[in-house]
């Protein structure tokens, strides 16, 4: 395989804090674009659970729909669009969905009563159409994420040199944080002054700054779409991918450790702001600075990771990440105050950061340019699928075969959310061992101990991605 064009060569000059322009626009876009998103999500639970739902036995089913409706679209919508993306420019379709899902969210902005509707009693829709309008506008919106996410990936891949990836990994991920520190506190801040109505408002326009950034850059053409020679059928393709992705053992271990830890992790965001009211006894306020905290916990592993990234190994971080994840979820279900939670919360944080900021350097490594697209998609069905089980089985089990539910032993009480947060924190912990065990000496280029990029391994493997065996290099 020739992988003469896989590679931009990295500019003579060293780079700067932004590493060069094209990323430091899409980091730009990204920050404002996330931070809008995670204000999104979190007004929504909100007004489902303070307003929508209020008192009602089925709230925490209500809240767990929104997740729901987040998961859905990444499971039937994700892989096929992989295809699609590595066919398209790459900043055209980030570009696209922007400008459509700025439309989308604005127009729930009519279901909130901020604009009275014609013909409809009272100027707003019967309670039914209201949640079914808000479930509509976030499985529209993550469809059309589908398209987006791939594209970015592939083209980070393609504005950033593999020595800076995980630099740039960490610097995306620190944008995540950020959301989560602004958006949790500002979401019921917000809420309980203005209503629903300027969250909409301000993750509409998210999109829009985002579409703006994208249209700043100057892609290389490595970004664009394939040459029309190259393309098949679109089943043809996605198998493709697939059979790329089932002969690779550093994608498989990524993808099952994922699907483990992500079986509880659903089950975390859902009934999160119940255990923050019923086990904790905080307010909706202490369940945003909790979001906060571990938004700062979030930035300061990103920080870290980057840092020592080439000296830790990316595969060694991802799976001691994992189960320090895991060990403090296991402690976190057993609290009853918010003080040590928010302590719990930030370090917790550090180590979600390790997870993030390890994995896309990771698949970047071992998938060739072609195949980038369909690849990154098929990493959040999977994660939507394992997040709808665990969301939607979560849901259902405290509204109705746990409700009530309590069970005293080794001189503690159990109870339903509690108990589905320790048992998520031994998920994260068996996604852990099973990653160190299966990615055992496996090392990125110019780690310490590993290749650089273009030298050969033990193996004569080819320390770089795309290279004719498709795999990272093992050496012990």
């Amino acid at each position: 395989m020739d992988t003469t064009t896989a590679h931009p060569s990295p500019a003579a000059k060293k780079p700067g804090l932004f590493i060069n322009r094209n990323f430091g626009l899409l980091w730009l876009g990204q920050t404002v674009s996330v931070t809008g998103d995670v204000i999104f999500t979190f007004t929504l639970v909100v007004w489902i659970a303070l307003t929508l739902a209020k008192g009602q036995p089925w709230a925490p089913l209500a809240v767990s729909a929104v997740l729901v409706a987040e998961a859905v679209p990444m499971a039937l919508i994700g892989p096929l669009a992989g295809v699609f993306v590595d066919r398209w420019d790459k900043r055209r379709t980030m570009m696209m969905v922007d400008a459509l899902r700025a439309v989308i969210v604005a127009l729930l902005l009519l279901v909130t009563g901020a604009v009275p509707l014609p013909f409809v009693p009272g100027g707003r829709l019967p309670l039914l159409w209201q949640l079914g309008a808000v479930y509509a506008t976030v499985f529209l919106v993550n469809a059309l994420g589908r398209f987006f996410s791939p594209a970015a990936m592939a083209l980070l891949g393609d504005i950033v040199p593999e020595e800076m990836r995980s630099r740039a990994s960490g610097m995306l991920q620190a944008t995540q944080s950020f959301a989560l520190i602004i958006g949790p506190a500002l979401a019921p801040v917000l809420f309980l002054a203005f209503g629903a109505e300027w969250a909409l408002l301000i993750n509409a326009l998210s999109f829009v700054v985002s579409l703006l950034t994208a249209f700043a850059m100057k892609a290389p053409p490595a970004a664009r779409s394939v040459r029309a020679g190259e393309r098949g059928s679109v089943l043809g393709e996605f198998f493709a991918g697939m059979r790329f992705f089932g002969s690779n053992r550093v994608l498989m271990t990524l993808a099952i450790a994922l699907v483990i830890v992500m079986l509880g992790g659903g089950a975390l965001n859902a009934l999160e702001v119940f255990f923050v009211t019923d086990n904790l006894h905080g307010s909706v306020e202490v369940f945003g600075l909790l979001q906060s905290l571990f938004g700062v916990g979030l930035i300061a592993g990103a920080v870290l990771c980057s840092v020592f990234a080439r000296q830790i190994r990316a595969a060694r971080m991802l799976w001691l990440s994992f189960i320090g994840l895991g060990i403090f979820m296991v402690i976190y279900s057993r609290l009853t105050s918010p003080t040590p939670a928010l302590v719990l919360l930030g370090i917790a944080g550090i180590f979600n950061a390790g997870v993030n900021v390890a994995a896309g350097p990771l698949m970047l490594h071992v998938t060739p340019r072609e195949f980038v697209g369909r690849v990154s998609a098929v990493f959040n069905p999977l994660a939507a699928v394992a997040s709808l089980i665990s969301i939607a089985l979560a849901g259902y089990l405290v509204s109705t075969v746990l409700h009530g539910w309590r069970v005293s032993a080794l001189g503690t009480t159990f109870s339903p959310v509690d108990t589905i947060f320790a048992v998520a924190g031994l998920l994260a912990l068996i996604g852990g061992l099973y990653t160190m065990r299966s990615l055992r000496g496996v090392r990125l280029a110019g780690e310490r101990g590993g290749p650089s990029v273009g030298e050969t391994g033990e193996n004569g493997e080819v320390g770089e991605r795309g290279a004719p065996v498709a795999e990272a290099v093992a050496a012990d």
